[in-house]
């Protein structure tokens, strides 16, 4: 990141970049936020009814995009992973914070990276309230709150017996974008472009999550890869699972690709961002009319079962109807390690 003009201050950084934007978001709709970017900490006004939903995902360069990536993508994405989780929760946005370090202030990086960052925050109401800056390796930190009625939280530890598994939209789109930058597979410049967005721009599921809270037993985003992130659930609530893989929803796009690359995409493949959740069965006609009601496909892969061992297992039906034995299932089952 070479600097594009004369060098910034701290500060003149985050008024230029940051403060001014998030102060016109502020007076357009100041929503739970009292008090925003200027003083020691920002003030948040608490309704007594609600409970407080608190994320932080940190993004590092290298690790989690590439050096070179589309700094106004990096902007929408960063927002959008912890959106995620508050969504996954039945959290409605309250505001955010960000934590910043930059090898320099780059003038043309920051007001793309800006762009990208207010243009989530103003489609989800999700104002940014404070944060931090320096110097050092890329790498982009937020914390986002949310507000839940009390008791309502949809929490990974619900999962019932006899419940259903569900999963929005498709997933392994991201996988495969990643696998074409990395020239792991070919894609036409037309799929490439068509899925790129799964990748970098992944949209965070807030109305579901809101409309799951009278319905769902348990929940979590989809972010390490859809069989392994389901284990968190099956942990947390001590049961096991029954995953049919042909039930799991994939694009046109990843079913161009052989049966192989389907399979791991989508069981495993990470970054897509969209909610798994459980609910009893009861429940089908009316999660049916949620689908309806946001033009969002809820497709149900799956059922919790009892545990019967010491530690939660999935049992995967393949398309043929049998289980895959515990050295099949292991491929499907590794989720991404951030310490790999």
């Amino acid at each position: 990141m070479q600097s594009q003009t004369s060098p910034l201050g701290e500060f003149d950084l985050i008024q230029r970049f940051f403060k001014t934007e998030s102060e016109l978001m502020l007076t357009r709709n100041p929503g739970s936020v009292k008090l925003g970017i200027g003083d020691d900490c920002a003030l948040l006004k608490i309704d007594p009814t609600e409970e407080i939903a608190i994320t932080s995902d940190m993004l590092v360069s290298g690790r989690h995009f590439f050096a070179d990536a589309n700094p106004e993508w990096l902007g929408w994405k960063a927002l959008a992973v912890n959106l995620s989780d508050l969504a996954a929760m039945g959290a409605k946005p309250l505001g955010f914070t960000l934590a910043l370090a930059l090898p320099e202030p780059n003038s043309s990086w920051l007001e793309a990276f800006s762009r990208g960052l207010f243009a989530i925050a103003s489609e989800y109401e999700c104002p940014l309230i404070g944060g931090d800056t320096t110097a050092g390796p890329l790498n982009i930190c937020i914390t986002a709150f949310g507000g839940i009625p009390k008791d309502k939280a949809i929490l990974r530890s619900g999962a019932l017996e006899g419940d259903d598994i569900w999963v929005s939209g498709t997933v392994g789109d991201a996988r495969l974008a990643l696998a074409a930058l990395r020239h792991e597979i070919s894609l036409s410049k037309e799929d490439l472009v068509a899925i790129e967005a799964r990748m970098h721009q992944p949209t965070p599921r807030l109305n579901l999550g809101l409309a799951l809270r009278e319905v769902a037993h348990s929940a979590l985003d989809i972010s390490d890869g859809l069989l392994g992130d389901l284990k968190h659930i099956l942990k947390q609530s001590s049961k096991d699972a029954e995953i049919f893989l042909d039930r799991i929803p994939k694009s046109a796009k990843l079913r161009k690709q052989t049966l192989a690359i389907q399979k791991q995409y989508s069981a495993n493949g990470g970054d897509d961002y969209e909610l798994s959740f459980t609910a009893p069965s009861s429940k089908r006609d009316l999660i049916a009319k949620i689908s309806a009601d946001l033009n969002l496909p809820l497709t149900q892969i799956g059922s919790i079962k009892s545990m019967q061992h010491s530690a939660p297992e999935i049992h995967i039906i393949d398309n043929d109807g049998k289980e895959l034995n515990s050295q099949q299932a292991a491929l499907l089952l590794k989720s991404f390690d951030h310490f790999a």
